[in-house]
């Protein structure tokens, strides 16, 4: 009797031990680290929540992400037949048209111009955008960018989480 109680004990110590050794020892702040490193969504958008990988980029025009790239393209007017997207501005419009939202190569932040009546050009500060065969965006009187005014499809919402 006193044999399967020493075997008993013995196989009781055996599992605490087994069960100690494969406790995740590691601390509840390494835990939060791993946790918060193993998401490269987060990473990967931006300040609005556009998923920049996928080519979304924030409109102040539309409120919302869109794919600039299926905006109308205004090459550089130094290089007309551009096909490098990155060095070419795009170009969106309100559903009513009186404003229009250029997006410049280089740069975060869109302009957003204003027109007073059809057939009057967008206007805002020192930029110029004037449909003329297409569209050409000038600032001051240097004209900067030009295209012929063909429209992607806009393609716009399909980034937000549901």
């Amino acid at each position: 009797m006193r044999v399967y109680r020493i075997i008993f004990l013995l196989g009781v110590i055996l599992l605490q031990s087994c069960q100690f050794i494969l406790q995740d020892n590691s601390s509840t702040d390494e835990k939060e680290v791993n946790k918060n490193t193993n998401t490269s969504v987060v990473k990967d958008k931006d300040e609005n929540g556009c998923l920049s990988s996928a080519g979304y980029i924030w409109s102040e025009l539309n409120k919302d992400c869109v794919k600039i790239y299926s905006g109308i393209q205004l090459n550089p007017y130094s290089n007309p037949e551009n096909e490098d997207e990155t060095k070419s501005a795009f170009l969106m419009f309100s559903e009513d048209g009186n404003k229009a939202e250029i997006f410049l190569p280089d740069s975060t932040k869109t302009l957003i111009l204003t027109r007073q009546a059809e057939g009057k050009p967008w206007t805002k500060d020192n930029w110029q955008l004037v449909p003329f065969k297409g569209y050409v965006l000038k600032e001051g009187e240097e004209i900067k960018f030009s295209g012929d005014g063909e429209l992607g499809k806009k393609v716009t919402g399909s980034d937000n989480e549901q």
